[in-house]
Order: C-alpha cells, then sequence, then structure tokens
C-alpha cells in the first residue's frame, strides 16, 4: 500500500505530497493570508487614491483663472471658438509633458519614487485640465455664480462628470462644498482617476506615449465640455458685465515639469 503511494507521489511530484502534509487547515491559512494581503493592499490603493482627490479639491480654489477681458486681450481678433482653440492647444501640450515626464521616469533602471512622482504628476494634470474649464466657461460667457470657492467646486463637478456647466439652471449643479458634496465630489474624482490611471501611469512605455495618452485625454475631454457649452453659449455682446475674477491668496499655477523627489505618497 505504501508503495502505490509512493508511486502516485512520483507521478505528481512533490507539490503533491507537501499537500498532503499540510492537509485543509493549513491551506486554508495560506488562502487566508493571501486574501488579507489582497485586502489590505487594496485599502492601501484607496487610501492613496482617496489623498490625490483630497489634493485636488484643495487645489482646485488655488488655481488661477484668466478671466474673458484678459483673454481677448492676451488673444486680440479671435472669437470664442478661435480662442478656445487655443486653450485646449495649450492645456494638451501642457498635460503631454506632464505625461512625458512619467514614462521617462518609469524608463530608468530604478523608478525614482514612483508613488510620490505620480501623485504629483496625476494632481498637476488635474490643475492644468481645470484651469482649461474654467477659462472656456469665460469664453463661452458661461462664469457659474458665486465667489470663488462656489465656482471652483463647479469647475471640479464639470471636471469630474466631463460637461459643461449650465448656468441658466443652477439646479443642475451644487456650489456649496458642504459635507455631503465633499464626499460625492471625492467619489467621483476617485472614480475618473481609477478610470484614467493606465493613462497616467505608463510603465514601461517610455516618455513619447506617455505624452501622447495626455495629449489625448485632455483633448477628448475638452471637446465633451465645448460641446455642452456651445449649446448654452451667450454671445459676447450679450454678456452683462462681470467683475474682475478675484486672484487665489495662494495661486497654484499648473506645473507641467515633472517634479523632482523620493517622498512616498502622503508623507
Amino acid at each position: 500500500m505504501s508503495a502505490a503511494v509512493g508511486a502516485r507521489d512520483d507521478e505528481r511530484g512533490l507539490p503533491a505530497s507537501l499537500e498532503t502534509a499540510e492537509g485543509p487547515p493549513a491551506r486554508a491559512r495560506r488562502l487566508a493570508a493571501v486574501r488579507q494581503g489582497v485586502r489590505k493592499g487594496g485599502e492601501s490603493a484607496k487610501a492613496g487614491i482617496g489623498y490625490l482627490a483630497d489634493r485636488v479639491i484643495e487645489t482646485a480654489p488655488r488655481v488661477p483663472v484668466r478671466d474673458l477681458p484678459t483673454l481677448r486681450k492676451q488673444f486680440p481678433g479671435l472669437g470664442p471658438e478661435q480662442i478656445a482653440d487655443k486653450l485646449v492647444a495649450g492645456a494638451a501640450n501642457g498635460t503631454s509633458t506632464v505625461g512625458a515626464g512619467i514614462g521617462a521616469a518609469a524608463m530608468l533602471p530604478v523608478p525614482p519614487a514612483m508613488p510620490a512622482e505620480l501623485a504629483a504628476e496625476i494632481i498637476g494634470v488635474a490643475a492644468i485640465e481645470l484651469k482649461l474649464i474654467a477659462e472656456l466657461h469665460e469664453v463661452y460667457g458661461l462664469r457659474p455664480p458665486g465667489g470663488s470657492a462656489q465656482r471652483s467646486t463647479a469647475y471640479l463637478t464639470s471636471w469630474t462628470q466631463e460637461r459643461g456647466i449650465d448656468v441658466t439652471k443652477p439646479g443642475t449643479y451644487n456650489t456649496a462644498l458642504g459635507t455631503q458634496m465633499k464626499r460625492q465630489l471625492r467619489q467621483q474624482i476617485m472614480k475618473r482617476m481609477v478610470r484614467n490611471l493606465p493613462n497616467l501611469m505608463p510603465f514601461m512605455v517610455g516618455a513619447v506615449v506617455g505624452a501622447a495618452m495626455n495629449r489625448r485625454d485632455t483633448r477628448a475631454l475638452a471637446e465633451r465640455v465645448r460641446k455642452d457649452l456651445r449649446s448654452h453659449q451667450i454671445p459676447w455682446d450679450a454678456l452683462s458685465e462681470l467683475p474682475p475674477l478675484e486672484k487665489p491668496e495662494r495661486p497654484e499655477e499648473p506645473q507641467a515639469e515633472p517634479k523632482p523627489g523620493r517622498k512616498e505618497l502622503g508623507s
């Protein structure tokens, strides 16, 4: 009998013998350990994305936005669509530079603190796109009502939902950044970041592909927002005079160049 068992073990190999020796309790402990590791990994990823979402919410009111008179002075003789084209091109170039920075860093033998690097670049892309969305609303004559905090919340909603704000229907968006609104906004930002994470983290693809992916995504976002804004556009000659946009107390200029650093995410 023992010879037959030995023969079967020889046929199935060493793992079969170990499995028999371990028994069900040992296998159950190993499976539980694997599940715990997966769960902890998921919790860490969720916490990291939550941290990034909070940072984007904090950054939004600090992004400097040019109002319509300033944009018309900087682009003399151009109409709304032409200025919008210029803004989209500039933003796409900015986010493509961010993508190139990530792609180039990922090609190094040992990526330099990729979690912290990636966090900085995700926030950088968000700032560039939030500035673009705000200035597109200015160009199409659709500045949301309220002060800087209310407008930045409206632009965050536009960014997470990837659509323009209809200022003629205040009930369609919420500019009060209360606890419930913050929770909803954080969830929206987390969903968008999870969906775009493969594009924002082009490991082993290099600078060229990283730049191309970010440029494509920014242009796609802009086109969706512009489509909505065009349907509610207010012509410049029909606009009532609006006050100049106030400057943020601590402006956060969107950075196109990757920031150096080797810190861990959230440190």
